[in-house]
């Protein structure tokens, strides 16, 4: 089984130069691949100069994460890929867990390692923690992280878990599921095109497990801030994106319920003034109902996992009932996920 890592990068001649050696150095068992998004700096040079082992696939355009990598991968041979964020620092020995659970677990499409924090390493990382599941309404969460809440890493989730989603931070996936789910949406451009593409792979029935005894760190916001609009528009629209083409029933009930939620979002935004994100998701909906139809044309026909998402309402055990912490969630057996 051979194994490609993949670093999609668009200007980031930066981060490359913090967090490209350690993947370098600890990823002996793989074919390393810098994916660049038509970068206007020299990045590129950068890693040809002092990283000739590493290959180099030069895309056209800056697609963003979803068409950027659709567009670099089908140049990659390799069995497996690893999708990783180029402000990920690996660890070492990161690939033998994957690798292992990938050769004894056929049904297996998609992994995620844990995800800490590079600024704070004792904590989770926002982006994927140790594995993500949405509820009904469509929100994410993880095991580590609900909305800004990050919990430390006290070896509470080390035990392998099934769970609904695996980061984009760092994404290992079969090449054949790749393909066979029908790649990243490209209409999402970034943010939640994981998630979509985890959804269709349990409809596929494969299974989505985070492998904690792998681990990496993430910085965040390499190329666009956790608290930037432009992030707060992509996660709203792209999650109702989401529901329209993956939930099995009640699909615009559950939209109009995030209607009314994310209208209180949008209030909380402009009482903490924060104006920008109150704009962003107004932004978010109006660009969602003008893609509607298009979404609703995307629909699966094979909905095999309506229990992908176990809870009824992250927002509810977060903010009514005060459940920070994904131990304390109460939620349905995961092996139903």
């Amino acid at each position: 089984m051979k194994i490609a890592v993949v670093i999609l990068n668009w200007n980031g001649r930066k981060l490359l130069e913090t967090f490209l050696p350690s993947v370098v150095n600890y990823s002996e068992e793989a074919q390393i691949y810098l994916a660049d998004n038509a970068s206007e700096d020299n990045s590129v040079a950068y890693v040809e100069e002092n990283f000739p082992q590493v290959k180099i696939i030069q895309n056209k355009e800056n697609g963003g994460y979803a068409k950027g990598y659709n567009d670099a991968l089908k140049y990659v041979e390799e069995d497996i890929f690893i999708l990783l964020n180029s402000d990920v620092e690996v660890t070492e020995n990161w690939l033998q867990p994957l690798l292992f659970h990938f050769e004894n677990h056929p049904k297996t499409a998609i992994l995620q390692p844990k995800i800490l924090s590079y600024q704070d390493k004792e904590k989770f990382d926002y982006a994927g923690a140790c594995g993500g599941f949405v509820d009904k309404l469509g929100y994410p969460y993880c095991r580590g992280r609900i909305f800004a809440t990050l919990e430390e890493d006290h070896g509470q989730y080390n035990k392998a878990q099934r769970i609904g989603w695996a980061s984009g931070a760092c994404f290992a996936i079969r090449k054949k599921v790749f393909f066979e789910t029908g790649k990243f949406d490209e209409d999402y451009f970034a943010h939640q095109e994981e998630i979509d593409l985890c959804w269709r792979a349990h409809h596929l029935n494969y299974e989505i497990w985070a492998i904690p005894e792998a681990k990496v760190y993430h910085l965040g916001g390499g190329t666009l801030h956790a608290m930037h609009p432009k992030k707060t528009y992509l996660n709203f629209r792209n999650s109702l994106f989401n529901l329209v083409k993956n939930k099995k029933k009640h699909v615009f009930l559950s939209i109009f319920t995030r209607m009314l939620l994310d209208g209180l979002a949008g209030i909380k935004f402009v009482a903490e003034l924060k104006p920008r994100h109150f704009f962003a998701i107004l932004k978010a909906h109006f660009s969602f109902y003008r893609q509607l139809n298009k979404m609703i044309k995307k629909r699966n026909t094979n909905y095999n996992k309506e229990n992908f998402s176990p809870l009824k309402s992250i927002v509810w055990q977060y903010y009514v009932e005060k459940n920070t912490k994904y131990s304390a969630l109460k939620k349905p057996a995961l092996n139903n996920c």
